[in-house]
């Protein structure tokens, strides 16, 4: 069973910044993608992801201040929050898309921003 460790939340006034870290147990090229999702009303919505081929999907309200990246040496995800602002308060998942669409998800780090 895939291991998967997130790393990195906490909290940090508006305007500050956070690396998350999603630690994986086996090489992440054995799954089709790799992403950061959080929580929207009924449903997690997209942060970031990347997939094996190096294509980037970022969510809409995060363009332009997040940047997901991989260490495929190290087989870790990570995703570099900037210019953060109270709305992105949540709790933040690393999911792992194999390649027969099942997916593994995290158990989520807590971002919190405020003043």
């Amino acid at each position: 069973q895939v291991q998967l460790v997130e790393s990195g939340g906490g909290w940090v006034q508006p305007g500050g910044s956070l690396r998350l870290s999603c630690a994986v147990s086996e090489n992440i090229f054995n799954f089709n993608s790799v992403g950061w999702y959080r929580p929207a009303p009924g449903e997690r919505e997209l942060v970031a992801s990347i997939n094996v081929g190096g294509k980037i999907q970022v969510g809409d309200s995060v363009k332009g201040r997040f940047t997901i990246s991989r260490d495929n040496a190290k087989n870790t995800i990570y995703l570099q929050m900037n210019s953060l602002k109270p709305e992105d308060t949540a709790v933040y998942y690393c999911r792992l898309l194999y390649w027969t669409n099942i997916d593994i998800w995290g158990r989520g780090t807590q971002v919190t921003v405020s003043s």
